[in-house]
């Protein structure tokens, strides 16, 4: 989490920006002697008093905090920022204007950038937090951030993006702002990764909370390699349409796939991540999982709750009930309905005041008999135009429908005690929450409970996160006004027996789905997820010295690569995949050797692997998948598949075309002994899914008229004749291997790289073929570890494919 559970404050002395502005008029003014008084005036004191007390909110995270360090076996600390300095600014103000009446006219005024905390008060205020961290059996371990406006650090969480997480865009700018604000997010970010990486002992389990950190997982990933993280987003996660208007959506998309596991609120959310993951960064994903940097980022849903057991206890205590005779007093024989919302344009007070005066149009007999108390605290951003709105709309409801002894919406801007919160929600019939976007909202969890005994309804909005937990509130579309006042007075007339049959399945859920289970259900899912890394289907990185030392030991050496994603990286262009001068020179050197056989066995058509690698002596070449070769020496091609009928064509043309007309972006490459559909440049969720619709058409229709088989590949199906494919060849080159003066032998040193299913085949025929020392052949994929293979060995990409051939030939690069 971002912030401790406890905050700092000072003292504010008497007058200080009375006494600040003052000094700056003075000094506009050029009023010297004015000056020189405020001068000589006893300056603040130059030790910043500093306190120490609870912080308001979060409570839920905090509890989970506080159950893991006392009613687990963990080991917990907890490291967070401290936070702004209540009255920092005010009092530094007093310090600014003593200096700059010092300063006279002549020099220029200090600014509040100049000032931070001394080591003296930093060591004060961590010795502060620690005591009172220590009476709840906390251990914690506070990040300073201070220096300049002390809201700076905030900023671009929550003024680019929270909004944006919560669908909405902010008006175009110049960007220079935005530019500093992703500086200091970047250093906030940072300041984590320092402390962290001081208190750090192999085997710790680090969890990440929430979107002011998106970048830590990746840059504490970069430092502990071997680290186990996790990571939970509290906010929603928008539709990738939405985050990809983000000018720094890759860094941090790559910033959270430095984790292990990462947890959202609801399944949209996940789903949404995993998509922008496809579409910003292009990498592979399932619905559970995500390939990021040659690891498997398992994506998991947990819907958080509340402390039950704490809610139950504090509802209950004798100020409550005072507040609640209070309360009921104030409102004699009316019917309360309660909110409890931040001032923003996601937790839909708008919608909930225009639902409420259709209530009040609609049902005007009910008027006098409601109430609705709406309490609201300030918001993160953009809500000035919000306040006014919300004001407006109760004044014209109050005024049309308010009497002079009796006004049917109270509003309370401000936040107000927990005490008066509890006795609120105990005394209410009705909770009404119509947030518009929503993560978690706990309102609605502490409803439930309040209401054990009162069994009063709760409609909640269907785009909370928290609607998928509670399936027996009354669900309702906060755009739809009329909906919501029908829901309002549904849930006013509800007979006592449905009330308390709701309410039971409500408190059923929400006190066994509490926060505890929430932090127990995370951690034992990230550690099942860690065990199943280290012992499953993991495949080690190629042992390159290994490799390295049998391959100077050997005479009789054999090379197969695949080109596209071995030698190559993907791209969104096929045509555009040259071979890098690295690797020209690589394979150069390589097939120059007498004792080595290198062949490129590709899906790629002779003209391709003709102009890009045919220049290149006693180099192999296989064409699509093995129907043509180009034998090392020679520069004549075999068609291997010349007797073959390949009339199928005509149908598997037809059949691509038909996809290639719905499926925008892709495109049907004839090549002489297959055909290929690619879709690379298509929508990936969508060209994806008619991939799978024209695969099942061909193994329907081609594949049982004709001897040919459909190949999966990557952004790519690929229909040719069954009987040859890469298998076949590999195992071929195997048994014809000859010496250099054409004597059969048997190599003594293979490896074989490639990077998909079609790449899998020569994998499987390499481990078939007795006559091999398998200690000596090296399959190799390229991929992450945790890539389903037949393959020996991984690397993570083509890059690494260049620098393991370079290095067998001492090439630098």
């Amino acid at each position: 989490m971002n912030l401790l559970p406890y905050e700092l404050y000072t003292d504010v002395p008497p007058d200080a920006i009375d006494v600040f502005s003052a000094v700056l008029d003075q000094v506009i003014a050029g009023d010297n002697q004015q000056i020189n008084a405020a001068a000589a005036a006893p300056s603040p004191s130059a030790e910043l008093p500093l306190f120490v007390r609870n912080r308001r909110g979060n409570s839920a995270l905090y509890s989970g905090q506080s159950f893991l360090e006392t009613g687990t076996n963990w080991k917990t600390v907890l490291v967070a920022w401290t936070g702004e300095i209540v009255n920092y600014d005010a009092r530094i103000a007093a310090q600014v204007a003593a200096a700059t009446a010092r300063a006279g006219t002549n020099h220029a005024a200090p600014v509040m950038n100049d000032f931070m905390l001394t080591e003296i008060e930093q060591n004060k205020a961590k010795s502060l937090l620690e005591e009172e961290a220590a009476k709840n059996g906390s251990t914690i371990v506070p990040v300073f951030l201070y220096g300049g406006e002390q809201g700076r650090w905030r900023a671009y969480a929550e003024q680019v993006l929270w909004p944006l997480l919560h669908y909405i865009l902010g008006e175009p700018s110049d960007g220079i702002e935005e530019r500093q604000w992703w500086l200091d997010y970047v250093k906030f970010n940072e300041a984590f990764a320092d402390k962290i990486c001081q208190i750090y002992t192999p085997g710790d389990i680090i969890w990440v909370h929430d979107y002011h950190l998106l970048l830590l997982p990746q840059i504490l990933r970069q430092r502990l390699p071997k680290a186990y993280i996790g990571t939970f987003l509290h906010a929603p996660f928008p539709s990738s349409e939405y985050f990809r208007y983000l000018t720094k959506r890759r860094e941090l998309l790559e910033g959270m796939l430095g984790s292990n596991m990462i947890g959202f609120q609801a399944y949209s959310f996940s789903r949404h991540f995993i998509s922008a993951c496809t579409r910003v960064l292009g990498f592979e994903s399932t619905a559970a999982s995500v390939d990021a940097f040659g690891a498997r980022v398992a994506i998991d849903v947990f819907p958080i709750g509340i402390d039950a057991d704490k809610v139950q206890r504090d509802m209950d205590t004798p100020t409550v009930r005072e507040n609640m005779i209070a309360i009921r007093d104030l409102y004699p024989g009316k019917k309360i309905i309660v909110g409890r919302d931040r001032l923003d344009s996601v937790r839909g007070v708008i919608q909930k005041l225009h639902a409420f005066e259709m209530f009040c149009q609609m049902y005007p007999e009910m008027v006098e008999k409601v109430v609705l108390i709406q309490v609201t605290s300030p918001a993160y951003a953009h809500s000035a135009k919000i306040e006014k709105k919300v004001n407006e709309i109760i004044a014209h409801i109050n005024g049309t429908y308010g009497m002079l002894h009796f006004t049917p919406v109270q509003h309370y801007p401000q936040q107000i005690a927990r005490d008066e919160y509890f006795a609120l929600l105990r005394v209410a019939d009705l909770a009404l929450i119509t947030s518009v976007r929503d993560g978690m909202n706990t309102t609605s969890l502490e409803y439930v409970v309040c209401q054990r005994d009162s069994h009063g309804p709760l409609i909640l909005s269907e785009f909370t996160g928290t609607a998928g937990m509670l399936t027996d509130s009354i669900m309702v579309n906060p755009w739809d006004s009329v909906g919501v006042a029908n829901a309002i007075h549904a849930c006013l007339v509800m007979s006592p027996q449905r009330k308390a049959e709701l309410e039971a399945k409500l408190y059923k859920h929400v006190t066994t789905h509490t926060i505890q289970a929430w932090v127990s259900q995370f951690l034992s899912r990230l550690v099942a997820n860690l065990a199943s890394e280290d012992h499953s289907h993991m495949t080690p990185v190629l042992d390159r010295p290994h490799m390295h030392a049998k391959y100077t030991s050997a005479s009789h050496r054999l090379f197969m690569f695949d080109y596209d994603g071995t030698l190559a990286p993907i791209v969104k262009e096929p045509s555009l995949a040259i071979p890098h001068p690295h690797v020209l020179d690589a394979l150069m050197r390589l097939s120059a050797d007498p004792r080595n056989q290198v062949w490129i066995i590709s899906g790629r058509d002779q003209a391709f692997l003709e102009q890009h690698l045919g220049h290149i002596p006693r180099l192999g070449l296989s064409a699509e998948h093995g129907c043509f070769m180009r034998r090392i020496g020679s520069d004549k091609w075999v068609n291997l598949t010349e007797t073959f009928d390949m009339s199928w064509q005509k149908d598997v043309i037809d059949i691509f075309q038909y996809y290639t007309e719905r499926t925008q972006g892709s495109f049907v490459e004839r090549k002489r002994a297959a055909v290929t559909w690619h879709y690379r440049r298509a929508d990936p969720e969508y060209g994806a899914f008619q991939a799978r619709e024209c695969q099942n058409h061909l193994e329907n229709t081609v594949t049982p008229k004709y001897d040919v088989e459909v190949m999966s590949g990557k952004a790519n199906l690929e229909v040719r004749p069954r009987f040859v494919n890469k298998g076949e060849i590999a195992k071929g080159l195997v048994h014809e291997y000859k010496t250099v003066d054409g004597t059969p032998c048997t190599p003594d040193f293979v490896l074989c790289m490639g990077d998909d299913a079609t790449d899998e085949d020569m994998f499987r025929a390499l481990r078939k073929v007795d006559t091999l020392d398998q200690d000596r052949t090296f399959t190799v994929t390229i991929g992450p570890s945790s890539k389903m293979t037949t393959a020996t060995w991984h690397l993570i990409n083509s890059a690494e494919v260049v620098k393991t051939v370079a290095d067998l030939v001492n090439v630098t690069l």
